[in-house]
């Protein structure tokens, strides 16, 4: 690109927007040119405003130390100064999706961290690799909302990518029953061992409504289109439960499946190991080469060891065995602040640039 499409990060000091911030350094498509935040942080230089909670293990980049961050409250002046944002605030449901509809009325695109948006009918929660068709709903969105060129397109919750590209890869052979748990590290809370020392030598068999995410969240990326919304699909039946662990990063899953047309161990590898999606055909920055890795030693996917494969945007499988009550057990893992947050929506945003929905103002 001769010209960088201009990024800025609603929600920017938090760990999500921290990531953000780390990524679109140096991004090939895109700069980092506004940065917004609460009210309390605004007028602050970005490097003031992350002073002593800066989460991540390399130092701020550069080029954004000295940004000044802004009200994100001051929604026509932000989004005057940007060709798109990334938005990952904390605040109430129903505020995020006031403001996130604000900035979309004016024009700009918004992907989305948060889940306030994520069941609205005509948004497309996307996994770039599993349902880039669910980017036609924009259309009608952008009718709703009374814009040419705003809309919201979502990312999906962070847990199911350690499990859902594995089954996905798999919809030939019709998975009918799902049962998952999740073993999800504490950046997923947006916090480290510092500031939850209560997570040292400790899980806690609860994440506030996290199963229902990921019981019902695949099946919405699993929909169709119809008459310009999302429609879920109704198979397969899948129960979670959701575990918190004491890692700083990784979430892995433990998956149990049943199927209507029963694939062989050798079928199952092979699809894992063929499976592209239009990340990879577009050749996308931060798309993985390979989408699912599975590793055939007994002790792997390992959270420490294989959370960061390619950069942390794969995702990996393992201990693919028959099982006595279903078909087939396995273990998936995905990084859960790369590939399941702020990974996953720059990936989202690449998509979007190039099919069209992104362009300069």
């Amino acid at each position: 690109m001769s010209q960088k499409l201009r990024a800025g990060i609603v929600g920017g000091t938090g760990m999500v927007g921290q990531r953000f911030v780390q990524l679109l350094d140096q991004h090939p498509w895109f700069q980092v040119t506004a940065i917004a935040a609460s009210a309390k942080s605004a007028g602050k230089t970005y490097e003031q405003s992350v002073q002593g909670r800066w989460k991540l293990d390399s130092a701020i980049p550069e080029d954004v130390k000295n940004i000044v961050v802004q009200d994100a409250m001051d929604v026509e002046n932000f989004a005057s100064q940007v060709d798109f944002i990334f938005c990952a605030v904390d605040m109430k449901k129903d505020e995020i999706k006031a403001l996130e509809e604000a900035y979309a009325k004016t024009g700009t695109p918004v992907i989305s961290n948060n889940s306030a948006h994520r069941w609205t009918a005509d948004v497309p929660m996307v996994v770039p690799e599993i349902n880039p068709e669910h980017l036609e709903v924009i259309a009608a969105q952008r009718k709703r909302l009374g814009t040419e060129t705003g809309f919201i397109a979502v990312k999906p919750n962070c847990s199911i990518q350690s499990y859902v590209p594995a089954l996905h890869a798999l919809q030939e052979f019709k998975p009918k029953h799902v049962v998952v748990s999740t073993y999800q590290a504490i950046s997923g809370a947006g916090k480290n061992f510092t500031d939850w020392p209560e997570m040292l030598d400790n899980v806690i068999p609860y994440i506030g409504g996290e199963e229902e995410k990921s019981e019902q969240e695949p099946l919405r990326i699993w929909g169709n289109v119809d008459n310009g919304e999302i429609v879920k699909a109704s198979e397969p039946a899948i129960t979670a439960q959701c575990i918190r662990v004491p890692v700083t990063d990784g979430h892995l899953a433990t998956v149990f499946v049943s199927f209507e047309k029963t694939p062989t161990k050798e079928e199952i590898l092979d699809r894992w190991a063929q499976y592209k999606g239009r990340p990879q055909e577009l050749g996308l920055p931060s798309a993985p080469e390979q989408f699912i890795t599975y590793f055939a030693e007994e002790n792997r996917p390992q959270t420490g060891l294989d959370r960061d494969i390619e950069r942390g945007m794969g995702v990996s499988a393992g201990r693919l065995r028959e099982d006595s009550l279903h078909d087939f057990k396995f273990v998936g893992l995905s990084h859960n602040t790369l590939r399941g947050a702020a990974g996953g929506a720059v990936l989202i945003a690449e998509l979007l640039k190039a099919e069209g929905y992104i362009q300069p103002k």
